[in-house]
């Protein structure tokens, strides 16, 4: 169809009437003097005809290549699209304004603020409360809305008692947002009104309609609880008796505890505490407030000191005592406590199935699945409270065993006390350790520094002494030059058997030949002489050759 025309303009003139009807009146005029479009004519493929948009405005018009219905066929995508299904007043209020070809489109915006201004106030219409006050309401409706499930759906699985499905926490908090009796009895009345009611008020009439609900969630969350509870009891209970029994048969504890005895009772010795047949377990923690002469340590680190060098199996007492820092966390009246409100809550149980109304619904398992429960509860807290009662036992024994009032020193107390005397004493082990390591460093150094000190002293020495000789009186050196210059010792070398022999012979060979040859000259025989002379005095003496050697040098003189 043509665009329509804009604002102001008229419009074309109507056309002429059919051929073949005269008289019969042109079709009215439409909205600025545009002409109604007559009857559509029928389109194939069960088309109809698309609808004609009037905006108030020109929009500028996106130029795509438009197809007819000629151009179609059954099976194209064309035929089967419901653009209509988008349309909406808001949609073509903001078309309106952002393409608008005009620069003045104030009434599309005018449009389009109005709607978005009934939108909120659409948004901001809350139901008028009937029954709830408005706090409850608002706590109930946070409360709905952090949950998935429908309230049909909330009521068939506390109906059901749906283990998988209900947890701890969503009955904690619908018990606690749950709005009283006289509120739920009130909404039952208004069934019939159930769409003009509010959220919070909507799921009160669906869940008033569950028989004795308050009780029917007390007793789902028991049954989600009784597991932790079991959980939370019972390991308390073995500790304190593991704990008991182990501080009662430890040897090297009670080796430890008689030590303490002879040191306290001789320190204390003229004094008032002198005499001691025992004392308490609190004292054992207080060894460390005593401290020695030298400010270095305590009479804690000196009983460790002392058990660790003549008695050093005592010092695995503290493995032995595996339980009882496990028992010193446990608070005896909490557990006492605890077992009452289980056996209270199992007993109001037990009535209430006795006394539950019989459902006609038959997603009603209450009675059912709660009845083999309270079976199964009760005789887990038949064993448990046999069990705390030999805890209380075993701890009245121990007090008896060590003289204390059971009733005036807890047992948290008692092994808080044995807990922090195990932890104090390790403390000490190994505080003495590392002083014993620094007082061994420290004796170390000193000795090597004591080394060092008398080697330098007898280094210093022996050179003074050596200055004196070179400084000091020389004839003392010289005497002694002579002494052997005359005995002949400065010019003996140690030579070997068949060296010296071949010096023998040399010689004696070399003195025959002298005498022989009888030269007369005396200067020259002389000379000879000293020479022969020099010659024997290297020779060994002790020999014969020695002896016939002197008499011929005596004979050829």
């Amino acid at each position: 169809p043509p665009p329509p025309p804009l604002p102001g303009q008229g419009g074309p003139p109507p056309p002429p009437p059919p051929p073949g009807f005269p008289g019969i009146p042109p079709p009215p005029l439409g909205f600025f003097g545009a002409p109604v479009a007559p009857a559509a004519p029928v389109l194939p493929f069960g088309l109809a005809p698309k609808k004609e948009y009037k905006p108030e405005v020109q929009l500028k018009r996106p130029n795509w290549p438009k197809l007819v219905p000629k151009d179609m066929n059954e099976k194209c995508f064309w035929v089967k699209v419901k653009e209509d299904k988008y349309e909406s007043k808001e949609l073509f209020a903001k078309l309106t304004v952002a393409f608008s070809a005009q620069t003045k489109s104030s009434k599309a915006k005018k449009e389009q603020q109005d709607m978005n201004d009934n939108k909120t106030t659409q948004k901001k219409k809350v139901k008028e409360l009937k029954v709830m006050d408005g706090k409850t309401a608002q706590n109930l409706s946070i409360f709905l809305g952090s949950f998935r499930l429908s309230y049909d759906q909330i009521k068939r699985v506390i109906l059901e008692v749906d283990e998988k499905v209900l947890t701890e926490s969503l009955i904690q908090n619908l018990i606690k947002q749950l709005p009283q009796q006289e509120q739920l009895n009130a909404l039952a009345e208004l069934k019939e009104e159930y769409n003009d009611l509010s959220e919070p008020e909507q799921f009160g009439v669906i869940i008033s309609s569950v028989t004795r609900l308050r009780a029917r969630l007390n007793a789902i969350l028991f049954l989600l609880q009784f597991e932790e509870q079991v959980n939370n009891i019972k390991p308390d209970i073995v500790s304190v008796k593991a704990a008991c029994e182990e501080v009662k048969s430890s040897e090297n504890f009670s080796k430890l505890m008689e030590i303490v005895l002879l040191v306290g009772n001789f320190m204390n010795a003229g004094s008032r505490n002198a005499g001691a047949f025992g004392f308490s377990i609190s004292f054992l923690c207080k060894l460390k407030d005593t401290k020695s002469a030298d400010q270095k340590m305590t009479l804690m680190h000196f009983i460790a000191e002392m058990c660790e060098e003549q008695y050093p199996e005592i010092i695995h007492f503290i493995e032995e005592l595996n339980h009882v820092e496990k028992a010193s966390r446990v608070s005896a009246e909490m557990l006492q406590k605890s077992l009452e409100q289980m056996g209270k809550q199992i007993s109001t149980l037990e009535k209430d199935i006795e006394t539950f109304p019989q459902s006609s619904d038959d997603q009603d398992k209450f009675v059912e699945k709660m009845t083999s429960f309270v079976k199964v509860a009760k005789e887990q807290f038949e064993k448990l409270s046999g069990m705390h009662k030999t805890m209380e036992e075993d701890f009245e024994d121990l007090g008896r065993y060590f003289v204390f009032d059971t009733k005036k020193i807890s047992v948290e107390e008692f092994f808080g006390d044995l807990s922090n005397f195990k932890t104090m004493f390790s403390q000490s082990v190994m505080e003495n350790k590392k002083r014993k390591e620094a007082e061994e460093k420290i004796k170390r150094a000193k000795l090597a520094k004591e080394k060092a000190e008398k080697e330098r002293l007898e280094k210093q020495k022996k050179n003074a002494i050596i200055d004196m000789n070179e400084e000091g009186d020389s004839t003392g050196v010289m005497d002694s030059l002579m002494e052997a210059l005359q005995s002949g010792a400065a010019f003996r070398r140690k030579r070997g058997p068949r060296q010296a022999a071949n010096r023998r012979g040399n010689a004696m060979t070399s003195i025959l030949a002298k005498e022989l040859t009888k030269d007369d000259a005396v200067g020259q025989t002389m000379s000879k002489k000293q020479k022969v002379d020099k010659e024997a005095k290297d020779v060994t003496k002790p020999m014969e050759q020695d002896e016939m050697l002197e008499g011929i040098l005596t004979r050829s003189s």
